[in-house]
Parts: C-alpha cells; structure tokens; sequence
C-alpha cells in the first residue's frame, strides 16, 4: 500500500487542506518515486515503509484513553513514515533519510508517535546493540516519550514478553538494544553510539550542543536516524530557529538535501488563525486525535484576550511567536534583507551605545542612512567576558550561543572578567578608518560611560549623553518600531538583535510613556537599548543628519 500517494492525491484533490509546504514536498516525493526505478543512488521500497507501520499498529497499544486497544494511526502520520523508511540506498539497503523535523500543532499525537518509532528502532529495526535515545534540555521533558513507551509496552502483551524494563532503561535482549531518556544535564553525553535519537518539543532546547553532540553521536552506525517533532516556540535564536529556517529550505525547494526531511504543519498566512477551514493546516490530526471543540475555545479567548493570542499562534498554528509581553511581534523584527559593507562605505551615520556595569552585554550600533533610500541600515557589534561565558557554562546556563556568534565575528569576547572600552572604541575607529563611515554623533548612557567617553573623544567622535528613561524613549522607541515593522530597518539578519529585540517587553507610564523592559531577568536586551539610543539622536538631529547625508 502506497500510503504517500494516497496522501498526496488527496491533498491535490482538495479533500485534504494541509500547508503550502506539506503539499510541496508530497508532491516532490511523489514524483521521486514515479522516477525511482532510473535513479542511480535511491529507490523506494513500499514494504520497508510500510514495515513500521505495521509494527505499531500491531504490537503498540493505547496507554491512554482506551487503554490497551491497538494503536491505529491516521493517513498522514502512515504517509509520513513510510515516506521516512521507504527510500532506502542502491547497494546497501539502508535507509536515505537520516534526518526529519516535523513541525505540527500541540495535541496531534506527537508524544505517542514519537513513543511507537522509539519502539521500532529499537526492536525491529534490525540493528544490533542499538541505542536509543529521547533526549531534551531537563531530564524531565526528556522521560516524557521514554514513560509514553513503557506504557505502551506494559498495555502490549507481545512487546512486555520482549522488552526488560530496568532502572535507567529498556532493554531488548535479542540485539542486546536499550532505549534511555537522557538530558544535557546528565552526568555525560561523551560515548554515545546512538542509532535513534529522538527529540521531542524541539523549540524548548536552547543549546546547540546538546543537538550536536545526539547527531554526531550517530556517525558510526549504518543508518541512523534523528526524529523531532516539535511546534514552534517563543525563544527566538534557539536551535529550532536554525533547523526550521533549513527546513523551510529544504521543503521550498532551495536547498537539496537527499537525507533531511521537512514535513512542516504550519499555516501559510498568519492571519488563517481565525479562519476555521484553514486550522487544519498546523491540525492534520484535528477532529479525530485534536478535538475541535477545544481549538474553537482556545481561538475565541485569544481573541478577546490579547495575552492569550501568542501562544495559540505559536502552539496550536506554528506560527512564530514571542512571548505575550513582548514589545513587538517576531514578524514585525524578522527582516531577511541584507547588505555588504560595500554597500554602507563612505557614509555618514548616527552611533548609539550600551555599556554593561561589569559582566553583561555590551552592544554598539551604528545608524546608517543613503541618500534618495528609504532603508534604515544597522550595524553592530558585541561584547562579552570571557568570565561571563565561563560562568554560564560552569552553571549548565545556555543563555544564548555566545561563542558561535563570536566565531562568526558579530561578538568579541573580552579576556578577564570585565569588558574592555577599549575594545569598543576601537570597533568605531574600524567602521570609520577602514569603512569611511562617519560618525555624526555617539549617543551613551552617563551612567556607565566613564573614562570611555574621554578615550572616544580623543579619537575625534562627537558625544552625547542620552537620558535613559520614557521621557526620553517614548517617541523614538515608537519611530523605531514603525520602521522595523514596515521592514526599512535592514540590520543585516543579526541573530543577536534579534535575539534582544524579541526579548524586549515595554513599561507603560503616564497617558503615553513607554520604555523597553526585559520580558524575563534571564533575557538580554541589550542590542535592543543600544540601538534606541542611537535612535534618540536619529530623531533629536534629524534634519541636520539627513542634511549631511544629502
């Protein structure tokens, strides 16, 4: 039975409403197969897909609801996995795919499925001394597919007379194979010699190690196999972003990768949320394992309830979300426009700083303006302590990627426990001694400025003290949301503004004051505060800025 054909003619059909990039890649798979018979390196076996299939509606039992009745899954959960297991490699046999993200909205099933694909790798997957792995940033979120797993085993007569469970772990003796919850907190993730790596809710792992250290530790098996299933989440520059943006290439056709597979149950347009025809989109499990009811509850509150709104878009649509106290939308930061320094030499902009006390961020920023364009363009760079990353990582804090975004040149970190002024001041001679970028003014905090201000004033830039508070902010932190949300602030793609943007709520005070605040004390916003005071000057001075630009 081609189970992803039939998915595919019902999605052209229209009896089947799923998103723009489900459809795509089920119509790229389909194709695929028609032509599999002359392709030199794959070739689809309908059986090795279906095997799976069969192994857990057979054998995995219900460990909730009806508990004990065999666990039958739905066309589009049977059209993925025999997607996942069908392709296999001329020669070898074994499986293309080594790689999935399945996007889709809470409560479609993903625990259970996730649960009954640990059991087949473990037990049918012929595999010797297989290791199976549910894995997560807390030990806790990681047990949670590992306990769904024994439920089901302790419901299955057949899988209970196989499969030992022991103290830490499963274990199926024939192959001498064992399935583990493990966690980046656990004593050591260094040995592994992983077969499946199973990652559920991957939005809510911070650290790119931990997803690292679970793929490599798959390097020498003959065809292993990591599986996340996840909806979307509210921490922006998580590893999620990153696996997402892949697979929104993959599935948009722009990047080919023959052993990653993008299945992405999202809806197109953010505004579908309110369009019950297209639910079904982020929902494919609506109405028979998501109850319609519940949806049509959660969609009514948010819309009355502006606090509730974030985490229905997020969880139940996908739609990319921050927190509900967030200053602006994730949509209205996200610009995918981006430039070369070609492109900003020899120009004239307006500079803004926020230096940390001691160990925080520090961030620079520079507000560039071109002649007869509208674009707003952003520079900037960071500043960190080395004592701080230490720090974090002595406590097991992943705060952000702090040393991937110095390797990428977008963060300096500072020997010791302090940031070095010195080395901000040297980052504004760069821009403007090797770029020709012009500084008109400097915009700083007084409070933290020191002897920096002396040494930027030495090197010949123009000062000024910017007031932190809502006096002050109120109308260019306004300015400055317009213009990221009508997409004229071009900042490069920088993950770390990003990164602070999204993590900036606002203070209201008085009729119309506003100031940026931290949505939690754990998040930076730092990026965020830099730039708005660049942007106090940007407002303050405009005519005479815009008259040296031209």
């Amino acid at each position: 039975m081609n189970y992803v054909k039939e998915y595919y003619e019902q999605i052209k059909s229209g009896k089947i409403i799923t998103s723009r990039r489900v459809s795509a890649v089920y119509k790229r798979a389909v194709q695929e197969i028609e032509r599999s018979g002359s392709n030199p390196q794959y070739y689809f076996d309908e059986d090795a897909g279906e095997h799976p299939i069969l192994f857990i509606e057979q054998f995995c039992k219900q460990s909730q609801g009806i508990i004990g009745e065999p666990l039958i899954i739905q066309l589009w959960q049977k059209a993925f996995i025999q997607l996942l297991f069908g392709w296999l490699e001329r020669g070898t046999g074994f499986r293309r795919y080594r790689e999935t993200l399945k996007l889709v909205g809470r409560k479609n099933g993903k625990t259970t499925e996730l649960a009954a694909i640990a059991l087949y790798l473990l037990v049918a997957d012929h595999e010797g001394a297989a290791e199976i792995y549910s894995v997560a940033t807390k030990k806790d979120q990681a047990k949670k597919i590992f306990t769904e797993a024994v439920n089901m085993v302790k419901q299955s007569p057949e899988l209970r007379a196989l499969i030992k469970k022991r103290r830490n772990d499963m274990f199926f003796p024939a192959t001498a194979s064992v399935f583990e919850a493990l966690a980046s907190d656990s004593n050591t993730l260094d040995g592994l010699n992983a077969h499946g790596v199973i990652i559920d809710e991957l939005h809510a792992i911070r650290d790119r190690n931990l997803y690292d250290v679970m793929k490599q530790s798959t390097s020498s098996r003959r065809q292993p196999l990591v599986v996340m299933i996840t909806t979307a989440g509210s921490v922006r520059e998580s590893v999620y972003d990153n696996l997402y943006e892949y697979a929104c290439d993959v599935a948009d056709g722009k990047i080919k990768d023959d052993t990653f597979l993008p299945i992405l149950y999202e809806l197109d347009k953010r505004e579908e949320w309110t369009k019950p025809k297209m639910w079904i989109k982020a929902n494919p499990g609506l109405g028979v394992i998501k109850q319609y009811k519940t949806l049509v509850s959660f969609v009514e509150r948010a819309k009355n309830n502006a606090a509730d709104l974030p985490g229905v878009l997020c969880k139940d649509f996908n739609v990319r979300e921050k927190d509900s106290t967030a200053w602006l939308s994730y949509e209205q930061i996200r610009n995918n426009a981006v430039f070369d320094m070609k492109h900003v030499y020899n120009t004239y902009a307006v500079g803004g700083c926020d230096l940390s006390a001691t160990t925080d961020l520090t961030c620079s920023s520079l507000i560039i303006r071109k002649p007869n364009d509208k674009t707003i363009y952003i520079l900037q760079h960071y500043f960190l302590p080395r004592a701080r990353i230490e720090h974090l990582e002595e406590k097991n804090t992943n705060e952000a990627p702090y040393k991937l975004w110095a390797e990428r040149g977008l963060l300096t970190i500072c020997e010791g426990n302090r940031i070095n002024y010195s080395q901000v001041t040297e980052w504004f001679c760069q821009m403007r001694d090797e770029y020709k970028i012009d500084a008109f003014k400097i915009g700083y905090d007084r409070a933290f400025a020191g002897y920096w201000v002396d040494e930027m004033k030495a090197n010949g830039f123009d000062m000024e003290a910017v007031a932190q508070g809502a006096f002050t902010w109120s109308q260019p932190m306004r300015e400055m949301g317009a213009a990221f949300s009508d997409k004229l602030a071009n900042y490069n793609r920088n993950p770390i503004l990003l990164w602070c943007m999204s993590n900036t709520a606002i203070k209201k005070s008085g009729l119309n004051n506003i100031q940026p605040i931290k949505i939690t004390d754990k998040r930076r916003i730092d990026g965020a505060v830099s730039l708005l005071n660049a942007w106090v000057l940007y407002v303050k001075h405009y005519e005479d800025y815009m008259y040296n630009v031209g």
